[in-house]
């Protein structure tokens, strides 16, 4: 996926399209048209941080191209902007999952209105509004700073080096997961976790465990804690990183 890139998908490039398309290139965001397809579509999606569904009057689109959009957006994590008559729009809506819908603008479409919406989503993806973000707590400042290296391009990534020190940090912030380390000095990784499990404002946040010990008996204490998961610290950045993306479409 490219940055500062979105597609406009319609039945064909209509005057009121071209105009989209230029209100957009005008605020420097790459911007064309791509006809409503599955294959057409497809050929595009990698380029896209942003789609722009055009519907035309009186028109729906098909039950396979909304499933095929729906599921390729929910796995690339994408979002879209959808455009028509309000009844269209809503068929749409009840189609897709509702996260994956940014903006809707009913026709006729203010285009001023519409640029702003769009140069607004582009601005969010600078700041990192749209990425998860994970609390990483290790007692070992080389691993924290290592994992962190590996997250930070697809994750707002904080750290904390004991669990006090998360447990403090959460009392000032939201995070949609923490990674735990399970052996800490002072306060243990399953400590922190009782007590995160004990507080109304943290009972809910999902946790998963970091542990250096994969023998039977290590992994059967982790388990009996019901974290979301847990990770050998031998786990590489791959594989950790395909892990939490399963993670995320899971528990959208």
């Amino acid at each position: 996926m490219t940055d500062n890139r979105m597609i406009v998908i319609a039945e064909k490039e209509s005057f009121i399209v071209r105009v989209l398309i230029k209100k957009t290139t005008d605020a420097r965001i790459g911007c064309e048209f791509v006809p409503l397809g599955i294959d057409t579509i497809n050929t595009k999606l990698d380029s896209a941080s942003l789609i722009t569904l055009f519907l035309e009057d009186n028109s729906s689109v098909s039950e396979n191209i909304i499933h095929f959009l729906s599921d390729s957006m929910v796995e690339k994590g994408l979002q879209m902007i959808v455009i028509g008559q309000p009844e269209a729009v809503a068929d749409v809506i009840c189609s897709v999952p509702p996260d994956i819908i940014y903006k809707t603008f009913p026709r006729p479409v203010d285009n001023d209105k519409f640029a702003e919406a769009v140069a607004e989503y582009f601005h969010k993806i600078e700041a990192g509004d749209f990425k998860k973000s994970i609390l990483v707590v290790d007692d070992n400042p080389e691993y924290l700073s290592l994992v962190r290296e590996w997250l930070k391009g697809t994750y707002n990534v904080s750290m904390a080096t004991s669990g006090l020190q998360a447990i403090k940090w959460l009392g000032k912030n939201k995070v949609d997961l923490i990674l735990l380390d399970y052996e800490m000095p002072v306060t243990s990784g399953p400590q922190v976790l009782e007590m995160l499990r004990s507080d109304s404002e943290t009972c809910s946040i999902p946790v998963m465990f970091l542990t250096g010990r994969g023998d039977k008996d290590s992994v059967v204490s982790v388990l009996e804690l019901k974290p979301e998961g847990y990770f050998l610290k031998t786990i590489q950045k791959d594989e950790l990183l395909e892990k939490l993306h399963e993670f995320f479409m899971i528990h959208r």
